[in-house]
């Protein structure tokens, strides 16, 4: 059993108390007037840690109306319609936030852009945005949270049946994915609808698209790519059947399958099926999944007569050949909702007095977090002790760190695994007879 370990460090002001401070002054005695029960209010001095959402999906894009540059919170797409007209046929984004709701989403950030030189074509340049004025994607910037991202792609051209696009670009990728690492959220990369255009050719450009995207290293595990596009029908086309990319639905997956079983468990498998979807671009065979799958490309399948699901469950870092330990979005994604709930739930440390009673404290409210999610199934192991450790002492700390206020916590966890294959062994027994 591998366990996976994440620090979370502090930073805490050592105040000099001259001796008239260090003593509190007392508190008046409150006057009592008559014979009875008097009740004074203590704080425990108790600080819970709560679990952050896991998943609050952002879109970025194209949108027919409503404010720029600005994350918008939304729970349902009526709200959309209210605030960004509903529906468009030149807004891809708009789609993929139906999608989102329709497949269990719950909570979104919508990030309206618009072009600088006032046409109606966005590039790369709106997308992308500036970090120094929050635009584009670094809108986002301005958001308390969010965990999941989605950049639809950002000109659709209906003049032909299945539509055509402007696919999200790798540069846009690439700065999208650097905001993720450093907000703690996964990033859900659509496929080029052109990958599929051409069944013969499918495969091979699915392989070489995803190399050509440039997200790799590290930064990877905070991405996902699912293929290939989803097909259903455009009620702004008469209800014609079209081809929309996949990631506004699969955050929906995300989002159920978090609300029904935990972040914990991969949003994969016969549960992970995608609502509203009329069929798949593409019908992906055992063989060709055998081709992706070791890639880190999660192929969507259609199972049974009209059911389509998420059938991988692997980070752009999960490649057979790179042997990372976030391979899977699962892991992945428990270990984010550790980090950001950890580091929320300690920020009280900040400015107390950096020695033994706060580490006990800090490991006391950490280990109670671990403890409840080890109760919820969220780790491996039969006990805490196999599950989970946390570390805040002398061992973590130099003597350097505790003279400049600074706090480490050490925090491991054992994560759960896709059972990505399940090998059955079938004997016939034959030529016995019972007694």
């Amino acid at each position: 059993m591998f366990t996976r370990t994440f620090r979370v460090t502090r930073f805490a002001a050592v105040a000099l108390l001259a001796p008239s401070d260090s003593i509190k002054p007392q508190e008046p005695v409150p006057q009592r007037n008559y014979p009875g029960v008097y009740v004074k209010e203590v704080s425990s001095g108790v600080h819970v840690i709560a679990g952050v959402n896991t998943s609050i999906t952002a879109f970025v894009g194209r949108a027919a109306a409503g404010a720029t540059n600005d994350p918008v919170t939304l729970t349902s797409f009526a709200e959309f319609e209210r605030r960004f007209g509903g529906l468009d046929l030149a807004s891809p984004m708009s789609y993929a936030v139906r999608d989102y709701f329709v497949n269990g989403g719950r909570v979104a950030l919508v990030v309206r852009v618009q072009s600088k030189t006032g046409n109606t074509d966005i590039d790369d340049d709106d997308v992308i945005g500036n970090p120094q004025q929050q635009t584009g994607i670094y809108a986002l910037n301005r958001a308390d949270l969010f965990n999941l991202l989605c950049i639809p792609p950002r000109i659709r051209d209906t003049g032909t049946l299945p539509s055509t696009y402007t696919p999200t670009s790798a540069s846009v990728y690439q700065a999208a994915l650097e905001v993720c690492v450093s907000r703690r959220a996964m990033l859900i990369v659509d496929p080029d609808p052109d990958w599929a255009s051409q069944t013969s050719l499918a495969i091979d450009r699915a392989i070489a698209g995803r190399r050509d995207l440039g997200l790799h290293g590290q930064a990877a595990r905070n991405a996902a790519l699912y293929f290939p596009c989803v097909r259903h029908r455009d009620p702004l086309r008469g209800g014609q059947v079209d081809t929309f990319v996949p990631s506004g639905a699969i955050a929906g997956v995300m989002a159920r399958t978090d609300a029904q079983r935990g972040v914990w468990n991969a949003p994969a498998g016969l549960e992970a099926t995608l609502t509203g979807v009329h069929d798949l671009q593409f019908s992906v065979n055992d063989s060709q999944n055998g081709q992706l799958n070791p890639l880190g490309i999660n192929c969507l399948r259609p199972m049974g007569a009209k059911s389509h699901v998420l059938w991988g469950a692997r980070t752009l870092a999960g490649a057979d050949g790179s042997g990372d330990e976030y391979k899977y979005v699962s892991v992945r994604r428990l270990a984010l909702f550790l980090e950001e709930s950890i580091d929320r739930g300690t920020r009280w440390a900040v400015f107390e007095p950096n020695d033994e009673p706060l580490w006990a404290q800090l490991r006391l409210h950490i280990e109670a977090f671990m403890r409840g999610l080890f109760r919820q199934g969220a780790f491996q192991g039969t006990t805490p002790r196999e599950a989970y450790f946390v570390k805040c002492d002398r061992s973590t700390m130099t003597e350097h760190d505790t003279t400049h206020g600074i706090v480490n916590i050490v925090v491991g966890f054992a994560p759960l695994k896709p059972a990505e294959f399940v090998l059955l062994t079938i004997r016939q027994r034959a030529g016995q007879t019972s007694d």
